[in-house]
């Protein structure tokens, strides 16, 4: 298959261009610094578009996006988390205490997945997951 010619208006594109770099300075994104100004990029855009992805800045809020996305994954990646501390965390910031479970986990059941010594069947996963309000795959081995 071949590749459609287009003819772009290099004269015009360099015009928009440099009044658009004047106030974006659009670029890969190398360091903290230049992920920092993009991040407000984003965030400006996202004020700006709201949830109308038929937005005249949409296109550019994707591109953005996939520019801090990379660098994120690069750069700032999260290892994925033991299920059981995955639990725990969500226990402590939440203030909860093992006998706040009892309604979704027996707590014996519950103190062994603490300790390391029971794993977190699918099934239990699923329930707390909507005990929580997340996505089950948290409590799913990786």
């Amino acid at each position: 298959m071949r590749a459609a010619h287009t003819q772009f208006n290099i004269r015009a594109i360099q015009s928009s261009w440099q009044a658009f770099d004047a106030m974006a300075h659009l670029r890969p994104i190398h360091d903290e610094e230049s992920y920092d100004r993009m991040m407000a990029l984003m965030n400006s855009l996202l004020d700006a578009t709201g949830d109308d992805e038929d937005h005249p800045l949409s296109g550019l809020l994707d591109l953005v996006g996939d520019m801090v996305s990379k660098y994120e994954q690069e750069h700032h990646a999260i290892e994925p988390a033991e299920p059981k501390d995955a639990l725990r965390f969500l226990m402590d910031t939440r203030g909860l205490k093992q006998e706040d479970l009892s309604a979704v986990v027996p707590q014996s059941n519950l103190s062994a997945i603490l300790a390391g010594k029971r794993k977190i069947s699918a099934t239990l996963a699923g329930k707390l997951g909507k005990f929580f309000g997340i996505s089950p795959a948290i409590f799913v081995p990786s």
